[in-house]
């Protein structure tokens, strides 16, 4: 079974700062890592800016646009509207018909807000508490959904390359 989490960080810039310590716990087989994704949302800015982390992905990571469709639902659908929001309720259905339910993205989106940061991680075989340890202390606060076997071939087979 894969984990979908969202570590959210203290700073605009705290997130992006643990890839090497991501890497290190991959390397002692604390957890792996399938796909990576930052999101940095400096104060004086309207919209977070967002970016895929490669550097830590194993082969059949996910594409950019399931990054790009998540990351639009949880933080640029609400600020356009109700134009959009059929959209939006289109691309959550598909989202939760692959495990990525709503209290998840109604978690980050309350949680993640100009000043912070956050670390999205698609893994298996984490051990938790070890990893939360890694990071500086005090600075994450973990938010996580759970995605079944067949959860993920179904998010794989959506966002297929």
């Amino acid at each position: 079974m894969s984990t979908l989490t969202a570590w959210k960080f203290a700073g605009p810039d705290a997130a992006a700062g643990v890839e090497s310590t991501l890497l290190a716990l991959q390397k002692q087989g604390l957890i792996q890592i399938h796909d990576a994704a930052v999101v940095s949302w400096p104060e004086d800015r309207k919209q977070p800016r967002t970016k895929q982390l490669n550097n830590l992905t194993a082969a059949g990571a996910l594409s950019g646009t399931f990054w790009g469709m998540l990351f639009g639902l949880i933080f640029f659908v609400p600020l356009l509207g109700a134009a959009l929001g059929a959209i939006g309720g289109a691309i959550g259905g598909s989202l939760s018909d692959v495990g990525i339910d709503d209290e998840f993205i109604d978690s980050v989106r309350e949680e993640v807000k100009p000043g912070t940061s956050a670390l999205f991680l698609l893994t298996s075989d984490a051990v938790v508490d070890r990893v939360h340890d890694a990071f500086p202390t005090g600075s994450a606060q973990l938010i996580r959904s759970n995605l079944s076997t067949a959860d993920e071939a179904k998010l794989r087979e959506v966002f297929a390359a």
